[in-house]
């Protein structure tokens, strides 16, 4: 297991901005984030370029989400055999080999739509690979009682860049090329990987014993099933992410059908939504200190179902806008304390396999409830829709308020 040379902060140390490993981990993130914004913007416009086919579009966004479901498991039985610092590494050493395979095929002019696919399924691959390891590798890093301050600023650059970084994006790539924009995002990821090269911690290899992949993933999925304090939240989130879903799928189209929202208010829709994912990442460590994580957990999936039912009253724009920031809000509070538990309550050398696992079963509820969004949405008032969901996350919270999570502080 990776133990970090630089001593773990104590509990009364004031911040974690004297610990080199997380601001190199956090100046990472903030870096290879923004980079893929590049990609994120200009891989659907090339992909139409090459195609106009809606079709071909909605398969890359299904190949990139492949492996978040399926190869979930493998990863984190990956993570957990090999050392983290060196899994991160090669997962980013395979994603700057991708991108300037990409950039070079664009100005040679050899780009097919099936490199595309196989490139989009690598990089996600990779990629999730790398967030899982880096996962498991910060309770090393740091005591448990930094972890929620830890996780609350990751999601605030996340939050951040996803607000910010679009824009930016689309305007770089209006005034440059393609390969000039998939380039920024490969120079990205070498900043990201002299950030993980700088890393203090010791390289030396775990011991891996001699077992299957079957009784890997067996021990991490026992695991998962026999914490008692963190199984209802998985439980929990895997049915909170179905509920989100069904709105996911029809409320802008409600917004632009239903109440008239323009182009450029839809933009102004989605910025004040994204709001309450700044406020939430921010405020997160200070709310902590003031109610228990657990109790916090659950107010959160109750103020997420208000949102969802106030979404069906609203009679303008903005005041669904508000809306969104209220369930974003709620939402991000509710991700961070999910996942600073789960790197508390599981043991550290399982943690990779029980995050794949997880993440996967968690994830296994959203393209169902799209597609039944979609499909209800065409006999059933889409108002109707933000209120059963609404009442699936009330019996979500009640569900959780009687778990064992409540107690935790």
């Amino acid at each position: 297991m990776e133990k970090p040379l630089s001593m773990i902060p104590n509990e009364t140390e004031p911040s974690l901005w004297k610990n080199k490993n997380i601001i190199l981990l956090w100046s990472g993130s903030l870096i290879s984030s923004f980079g893929y914004q590049f990609y994120i913007v200009a891989l659907p416009l090339l992909i139409y370029h090459l195609t106009e086919s809606p079709l071909a579009m909605s398969t890359m966004r299904a190949v990139e989400f492949v492996p978040n479901v399926i190869l979930g498991v493998f990863a984190g039985i990956f993570v957990d055999r090999f050392n983290r610092k060196r899994i991160m590494t090669w997962m980013t050493i395979i994603q700057i080999t991708v991108i300037a395979s990409l950039v070079m095929m664009l100005i040679f002019k050899w780009i097919a739509i099936w490199q595309l696919f196989l490139f989009g399924f690598l990089l996600s691959s990779s990629s999730y690979t790398l967030g899982n390891a880096q996962h498991a590798l910060v309770p090393t890093l740091v005591s448990k009682n930094f972890l929620t301050e830890v996780n609350a600023r990751f999601s605030l650059i996340s939050t951040l860049v996803n607000l910010i970084g679009p824009g930016m994006a689309g305007l770089i790539l209006s005034l440059t090329t393609f390969h000039i924009s998939f380039g920024l995002y490969g120079i990205c990821l070498i900043a990201l990987l002299c950030c993980i090269f700088s890393l203090s911690i010791e390289s030396h290899e775990k011991k891996v014993k001699k077992t299957s992949l079957w009784d890997d993933f067996k021990e991490g999925w026992s695991e998962l099933v026999l914490n008692k304090t963190l199984l209802p939240p998985t439980i929990a989130i895997l049915f909170m992410n179905f509920a989100s879903s069904l709105i996911l799928g029809v409320y802008m189209f409600y917004a632009i059908d239903q109440l008239g929202t323009s182009e450029s208010q839809v933009g102004i829709l989605l910025s004040i939504g994204s709001i309450g994912g700044l406020v939430g990442a921010f405020f997160a460590p200070k709310i902590r200190k003031k109610i228990p994580r657990g109790r916090l957990f659950s107010y959160c999936i109750l103020i997420d179902s208000i949102g969802m039912i106030c979404m069906s009253i609203v009679p303008v724009w903005w005041l669904l806008g508000c809306c969104l920031l209220l369930r974003t809000l709620a939402v991000t509070i509710t991700n961070i304390i999910y996942l600073s538990i789960r790197q508390e309550f599981t043991p550290n050398h399982l943690l990779g396999r029980v995050a794949g696992t997880s993440s996967m079963l968690m994830k296994l509820a959203t393209p169902g409830a799209l597609l039944l969004s979609g499909v209800l949405a065409g006999f059933l008032p889409i108002k109707l829709l933000f209120v059963i969901a609404g009442i699936l996350m009330i019996i979500i919270y009640l569900f959780i308020r009687k778990q064992a999570i409540v107690h935790i502080r």
